[in-house]
């Protein structure tokens, strides 16, 4: 097993934590088991409560899914990460280890529309309570803490609207009053952002999105200290929402290109972002890498790219942006990103259509508003199929 220390993330990202069996695989091995065999009753006992290493149980002990959590605990410079069945299900999973009834959240009102029906819904049954601030105003994060205050959670870049939060501030703040901060990377990657190094205490990852990046499984992931994870993996150990062997297996193969797809999709965003700001159909183009952006410079100075995610309002509306949307041949039509397959959907209805209009209003949401989350295609054929909905003006 390499150093960690020693080398760069492109490298981690394609072989830190491997360890080859007896038979010496070049690649990571799928282990493809429910269970695994003590030599005896005494070694058995000895590894179920912890005494001895070693495998148990694929519900939570498998060789492939511990490399996976091993190599992304690398590459967000970390301690440790436990791996779980969906990004929701890491949220979930992270608030039933460090949450109780009573306990309270500060969360960024630009958040994902299932986290905030985990947040409202599921966790609301239980006696946790939610206050949503702005994102971006670290103040308002300090004048919501409660005595009962316990998680700061927020996801920068935001969903949809790609706000930047100052991680670093908002971790100030939270590590006054005793909280912690959890930060949603799944835009970022750890290719373009590490929290951890700003400050966060926990970062949660959708590896459905950028760390597969080919739409091919779900996963999701939590990542921090050793002592922060400990909880969280005695959650997921009795209650079972963790990652299959197959899935951890196809996300190990994502991270080996992470690096490089993260490049080219900032690259192609850019462009297409610098587009649609010409565009007179499109009034306004949420873009971090933007200089017309709200966090520009906070997004250069906390992240190493722009991302791959460029959302846009049309002048005409909830009808313009279904036009637009209907008439792509080559862009997909889905609510997921993180894909080398251009994807476009309309929030309001799609991502956030569970959220209250209130809710949407108070986040920036409105009917016009279009998220693409820009592929590898060539951005000429990007524009070309995003004209069939916008009609060339010149």
């Amino acid at each position: 097993m390499i150093d960690e220390h020693d080398y760069h993330l492109d490298t981690l990202a394609v072989r830190a934590g491997q360890e080859r069996s007896q038979y010496g695989e070049h690649a990571e091995a799928l282990y493809l088991t429910s269970s695994f065999v003590a030599d005896n009753a005494a070694q058995a006992a000895a590894r179920f409560v912890g005494e001895e290493p070693g495998y148990i149980y694929s519900r939570f002990t498998n060789p492939t899914v511990s490399l996976f959590q091993t190599r992304l605990a690398a590459l967000e410079g970390a301690e440790a990460a436990v791996a779980t069945a969906s990004g929701m299900s890491a949220i979930l999973a992270l608030c039933m280890g460090h949450l109780k009834a009573g306990d309270h959240i500060v969360a960024s009102a630009s958040l994902f529309g299932a986290s905030i029906q985990l947040f409202n819904t599921w966790l609301g049954k239980f006696g946790v309570t939610v206050s949503y601030v702005s994102a971006t105003d670290p103040a308002a994060w300090d004048a919501a803490v409660q005595a009962q205050t316990r998680l700061f959670f927020l996801e920068t870049p935001s969903n949809p609207l790609t706000e930047v939060a100052d991680i670093a501030a908002i971790a100030a703040i939270a590590h006054a009053h005793g909280a912690l901060l959890a930060v949603d990377n799944c835009f970022c990657s750890p290719a373009l952002q590490q929290p951890l190094s700003l400050g966060a205490d926990l970062v949660i990852h959708s590896a459905t999105k950028y760390i597969d990046g080919q739409g091919r499984v779900l996963g999701g992931a939590v990542v921090g200290s050793q002592a922060l994870i400990e909880p969280i993996y005695l959650f997921l150990r009795t209650a079972g929402p963790t990652l299959s062997a197959f899935n951890a297996w196809v996300l190990l193969k994502g991270l080996e290109t992470l690096g490089l797809r993260m490049k080219a999709h900032c690259a192609n965003a850019l462009l297409l972002a610098q587009w649609l700001e010409t565009r007179p159909e499109v009034g306004r183009v949420y873009y971090p890498g933007l200089p017309s952006h709200p966090q520009h410079a906070l997004a250069m100075r906390q992240q190493s790219g722009g991302g791959g995610i460029v959302s846009f309002e049309l002048v005409g509306g909830k009808a313009a942006a279904w036009h637009l949307i209907d008439q792509v041949q080559l862009m997909s039509r889905t609510a997921n990103l993180g894909d080398v397959k251009t994807t476009i959907t309309h929030p309001y209805t799609t991502t956030h259509g569970r959220v209250t209009p209130a809710a949407k209003a108070a986040a920036g949401i409105g009917e016009g508003l279009v998220r693409i989350s820009v592929g590898l295609e060539h951005i000429d054929d990007l524009k070309r199929d995003l004209l069939r909905g916008l009609p060339d003006a010149t």
